[in-house]
């Protein structure tokens, strides 16, 4: 399946990218890496990947924000249960834990809870950037030094 997307160049890194952030299980290293084989431009795939990834962890953000657990539970599979863990671990460290949000699994649930705890958006914003940027970024370079 992520084949096909690396077959639609960055629209594909864009999707897949954005698709992996909300809770779906779908991880876009493997299309991102694949792009950089096929030799197209590495800083172009951070940009549109980190941009797909951040707007995909605001969806999650902007979802617990609405505070609608019964949805979160129905549509996203997530358990009140997580959220409430996950808030109680944020309380105290605040909105810069989005920074964090790049995680596998922990990372959605970051943005959910951060979400549901009205965290100040601005903030959110630029630590969940910062830290899918930095993420990609490293990947770029690994993925450089493997081809």
């Amino acid at each position: 399946m992520l084949d096909s997307f690396a077959g639609y160049g960055y629209a594909g890194l864009f999707l897949a990218s954005f698709l992996a952030a909300t809770i779906l299980p779908l991880g876009s290293e493997v299309v991102f890496a694949a792009l950089l084989a096929a030799g197209l431009n590495g800083w172009a795939c951070v940009v549109v990947a980190s941009v797909g990834n951040w707007l995909g962890g605001m969806t999650n953000y902007y979802l617990g924000h609405l505070g609608k657990i019964e949805w979160i539970e129905k549509y996203l599979k997530v358990k009140r249960e997580k959220i409430d863990k996950m808030q109680h671990w944020l309380e105290g460290k605040g909105a810069v834990m989005a920074f964090f949000s790049f995680l596998p699994v922990a990372g959605d649930l970051i943005a959910l809870a951060l979400g549901y705890m009205r965290a100040n958006v601005y903030i959110v914003n630029i630590a969940m950037f910062s830290g899918k940027f930095i993420r990609y970024v490293l990947i770029m370079y690994g993925v450089s030094r493997i081809i």
